[in-house]
């Protein structure tokens, strides 16, 4: 397998994720964090003391891969619910703080917003808080979530659908929403968690490791493994695209009927791998949408994740910072690629 990754071409493509308009829709997280330091054990019972110092809020779930497709330079068109709380209110408020239109989040009455609160001391997470319900939209919200995504169709360049299993995407709802997406040819990708038929005809799913075998009913302990999981979701989905992430190790490519592509993350210090999906599917559907080949937009996604595994909570990736480090994951993907070549290629001269 000779694999050639064009830098300047991968530059182009990036500088071309300007022109994408990503609807993304799914469960948003209102992600809250405490900051502090621990110097003692609470008299009280065994548990550290957290002296706060700080507290921050950013948009967390879906609402970080909206975050990430506007840090990486895309537009952005959002739908999600939240429930008729403070907390759903921030969302708004950190929607348009980002440049994103807030109408296409639907209140629901009595429904919690979804928040995670995170107690975080010298750069360990100690603790976190949920608060939030599973429970599926009712049909009124229903209604308005898909008259929002109506509205979205024809300006939007493709779809990204991000379940949390907070209740968004129940599967009735995503059938509906499929069906409007295929109808308006929009390129879908999607983040499944715990059924698949609902997204036949999804062009690019992005599962974990974890994801992949949940939704397949099979151990992964192997690269076959994992091929025998790609083939078995292609099916489910009617034959698109698949890529299984697996965390420091990178990501698998399945396109066709062909064999999984090994993309390697680049070398690099992790201090938190929160919130690395959301960054891969934002970059993976940009790069795609920019006109780039499954393989170049694994590699712009690996440099975005890898920049943003570097920072503590959940983060995003700028151009200027995937640009940074783009000659590592280019070089990380090449030599991959040339180690696989040199493992086929004996074997198909011991054949001839």
């Amino acid at each position: 397998m000779t694999v050639r990754v064009d830098p300047q071409r991968l530059e182009a493509l990036l500088a071309g994720f300007s022109r994408v308009r990503l609807l993304v829709v799914g469960d948003v997280v209102l992600d809250e964090y405490l900051w502090g330091d621990v110097d003692r054990v609470s008299p009280e019972a065994p548990v550290p003391v957290v002296h706060v110092s700080r507290e921050s809020t950013v948009l967390g779930g879906a609402g970080n891969v909206a975050r990430n497709v506007v840090a990486l330079g895309g537009d952005c068109i959002f739908c999600a619910a939240v429930g008729d709380d403070r907390a759903g209110e921030h969302v708004v408020e950190l929607l348009k703080d980002l440049g994103v239109d807030p109408r296409g989040v639907v209140v629901v009455p009595g429904r919690p917003t979804t928040r995670k609160t995170r107690v975080v001391a010298r750069s360990q997470q100690i603790v976190r808080f949920d608060r939030e319900t599973e429970e599926p939209l009712a049909r009124p919200a229903m209604r308005e979530l898909l008259q929002a995504v109506d509205a979205a169709l024809p300006i939007a360049n493709a779809a990204v659908l991000e379940d949390y299993g907070k209740g968004v995407l129940a599967p009735n709802l995503v059938r509906t929403l499929m069906r409007r997406l295929r109808q308006a040819g929009l390129f879908v990708a999607a983040d499944p968690k715990m059924e698949l038929s609902p997204y036949r005809g999804a062009s690019l799913l992005k599962p974990n490791l974890r994801e992949a075998a949940q939704l397949t009913g099979l151990r992964l302990r192997g690269k076959a493994d994992v091929a025998r999981a790609a083939a078995r979701l292609r099916r489910a989905i009617g034959g698109g695209d698949i890529v299984v992430t697996r965390g420091a190790e990178g990501m698998t490519l399945f396109s066709g009927d062909g064999p999984g592509v090994d993309v390697p993350t680049l070398g690099t210090e992790v201090f938190d791998v929160q919130g690395a999906g959301d960054t891969t599917i934002a970059a993976l559907v940009l790069a795609l949408r920019a006109g780039a080949t499954l393989l170049e937009a694994a590699v712009l996604a690996n440099a975005a994740a890898g920049v943003v595994v570097r920072k503590i909570g959940t983060a995003t990736a700028s151009p200027d910072e995937v640009r940074e480090v783009l000659p590592e994951a280019i070089e990380a993907a090449q030599t991959a690629c040339e180690k696989e070549k040199d493992r086929v290629e004996p074997k198909a001269g011991r054949r001839s």
